[in-house]
């Protein structure tokens, strides 16, 4: 048995409808328990909110969602629902999710009633989870999920979510094992039907925009590797390859057996380091990647990650009190991004960083004096006012009019 308990997806910002639907599920399963009500409350259960694949009412599209046939069905529906619910919550915001969630679950029951119409009847949120663990697979694909494995003893171990998700809930558990003759009692193709619809839903949202995008979701993996198909196609005629890298009027220069094997060796290098960077910085091992990108910048100095990235990387050395290292990927950054956002409070910081820890003032006055002309905010103005006083002072230069 393999049991998904947790996820390493970042939580930006405290989900409220996911514990809730989870407090629903819960609270309704108590007041509906078959076992609990008497004939009157079961038949206004089983006429009102159960989904009745023959004739189902409108209203019983959502309502069968909060409805489970035992305690087994209901805890195990709502460890996935907490396990990869709560990141897509936070990622999507509160009522775009409650929103979700619904429409997934409605979805499911639509497609349970089209594709197997004798079933008769519908209860639980498989539906609805099926399509949030899909978002979560959309929205953080390279992400690890811990799962625990029991085979007569417990283990612990974490896989890619795309392998957790894709291989064995999806494909393993609802196409390959019901053919061996599973229970007739789960609706499979209701959970397939959760599960397109929640993994285009999330797709579609982030092609729109609907959702923020990053560097870590399904469109930017696609994107890193269609570029990098692209690259190594036009990189495989060498002429292309030398004007790359000499420009229009290079020519080919002989090839060099052992030079072109370690500059292979070196691109290869780069490349793991980048992604190692990248996986580490999605599990929040923030020291792990700042060893990381240190081996990377030694191999390649030109090297520069994705903005984010680069900014992470950067920060994490000015919290490690890192300052040479923090000073030159905050540079790297200016050099890469200088349309960023970020830009005018990472060069007020550089400057500090080069005035106050590095005592490197010429290199201080000049990140001073060019952050002393865009910045807006009045108080940045002036604490960057300060510090170029300081440093003018220790270089015997006229102080800057405030």
């Amino acid at each position: 048995m393999i049991i998904p308990i947790r996820t390493e997806a970042s939580i930006r910002r405290m989900p409220y409808v996911n514990p809730a639907l989870i407090a629903a599920n819960i609270v309704l399963f108590l007041l509906f328990n078959q076992h609990l009500l008497g004939e009157s409350a079961e038949g206004f259960r089983d006429r009102f909110l159960i989904f009745q694949s023959s004739e189902p009412a409108f209203a019983q599209f959502f309502t069968y969602q909060f409805l489970h046939a035992d305690v087994g069905h209901l805890l195990g529906n709502m460890l996935f629902l907490w396990v990869f619910g709560n990141a897509v919550n936070a990622k999507m915001g509160d009522l775009p999710y409650l929103l979700f969630y619904l429409a997934g679950g409605a979805f499911a029951a639509w497609g349970w009633a089209t594709l197997t119409p004798d079933q008769g009847r519908l209860v639980g949120a498989s539906g609805s989870i099926a399509a949030v663990t899909t978002a979560y697979l959309a929205l953080f694909p390279r992400s690890r999920v811990t799962v625990l494995f029991w085979f007569f003893l417990i283990h612990f171990f974490e896989l890619p979510a795309m392998i957790i998700i894709g291989l064995k809930i999806i494909v393993w558990d609802n196409v390959i094992a019901p053919s061996f003759g599973g229970s007739d009692v789960v609706a499979h193709s209701a959970h397939l039907a959760g599960y397109f619809f929640g993994f285009v839903g999330a797709l579609g949202l982030l092609l729109v925009r609907a959702l923020p995008r990053d560097q870590f979701d399904i469109l930017a993996l696609w994107k890193r590797w269609h570029q990098r198909r692209e690259f190594a196609s036009v990189m495989a005629d060498p002429e292309a390859a030398a004007r790359a890298q000499f420009g229009t009027a290079a020519r080919v220069p002989a090839a060099d057996p052992i030079k072109r094997a370690a500059e292979e060796r070196q691109l290869d290098q780069v490349s793991q380091l980048r992604e190692q960077i990248v996986q580490l910085l999605g599990r929040r091992d923030l020291a792990g990647a700042t060893q990381e990108y240190g081996k990377l910048v030694a191999l390649d100095p030109r090297q520069c990650l994705a903005e984010i990235q680069q900014l992470e990387i950067a920060r994490e050395f000015y919290r490690m009190r890192r300052f040479p290292q923090a000073a030159a990927a905050f540079e790297r950054f200016l050099e890469c991004y200088p349309r960023s956002r970020e830009m005018d409070d990472v060069r007020l910081l550089v400057g500090i960083v080069y005035a106050r820890d590095l005592k490197q003032y010429e290199a201080a006055d000049k990140h001073l004096t060019q952050s002393i002309e865009t910045l807006q905010d009045d108080k940045r103005r002036s604490q960057c006012l300060e510090w170029l006083r300081e440093v003018r002072e220790v270089l015997s230069r006229p102080a800057p009019d405030g």
